[in-house]
């Protein structure tokens, strides 16, 4: 038992970021993330939790330190190598592709054969509830619909690790509420392991098993959301998660 917990799924150690080889975007990141978690990474714009979910990508390489997928080092392995799934916020599908051929994309890119990317495509479409839409193009979907497509062609190759980048950002209120719901229902379903990136505090509260709170390039805090709330470890976090959470007083 001792042995499962310490055997994380997703381990960052001692990861550090620069772009210019002075300024630290990441500092000495240390994080460990159990198989099936929902772990949302949470903090203001440039606080580095963008630059960690691209390195755990591969779009961005770490100056320093190792990552670690299921025990093994992935920091000299491409991203389309990795196996994990990517939601970006701007849908990232493609314009000239129907929703069909959108979703066979990853499953050609790793040679699956036309009966199987037919299978495949077909469960994916089902589970986001779109397989009616598998012949249109992206420009005849609304924005909620498209996020639905992004989700289901992250999903289609079955990823152990799903990672998502402000992906409701550009819906509005009651959609992304819907698609909040929606997304932690599906990725508890089917067990998968998620990071998620966001700046909004009560997409992060409702979402995750736990968030970690970013500031710059470190973590402050990383718990459980209701711990998170109701014993903030610094002034920060206190502030970022909820105002209510501080009152003036002298020591």
């Amino acid at each position: 038992m001792a042995e499962a917990q310490t055997q994380a799924f997703v381990e960052f150690q001692r990861v550090q970021k620069s772009y210019d080889g002075e300024v630290l975007v990441v500092k000495d990141l240390n994080l460990a993330i159990p198989r099936g978690e929902f772990l949302t990474m949470l903090g203001p714009s440039g606080s580095g939790k963008t630059t960690c979910l691209m390195m755990l990508a591969g779009f961005e390489t770490a100056t320093h330190g190792e990552i670690l997928l299921d025990g093994k080092p992935i920091n000299n392995i491409p991203p389309h190598k990795r196996g994990i799934g990517m939601v970006f916020q701007n849908y990232a599908l493609f314009p000239h592709m129907t929703v069909g051929e959108n979703l066979s994309f990853p499953l050609e890119v790793r040679k699956f054969g036309k009966s199987r990317r037919e299978a495949k495509v077909k469960r994916a479409l089902d589970m986001v509830e779109m397989g009616d839409f598998i012949s249109r193009r992206p420009a005849q979907l609304s924005g909620g619909q498209q996020q639905r497509i992004a989700l289901a062609r992250a999903l289609v190759f079955e990823p152990e690790l799903v990672l998502m980048d402000e992906p409701l950002g550009a819906l509005d209120k009651q959609l992304r509420e819907k698609m909040q719901f929606e997304i932690t229902d599906l990725a508890h379903k089917l067990g998968i392991t998620v990071v998620y990136v966001t700046h909004d505090q009560t997409e992060a509260l409702t979402m995750s098993d736990r968030v970690a709170v970013f500031n710059d390039g470190v973590i402050q805090q990383i718990a459980p959301p209701d711990e998170l709330y109701e014993s903030p470890e610094n002034s920060f976090v206190a502030q970022f998660i909820g105002e209510n959470n501080t009152l003036e007083g002298v020591v």
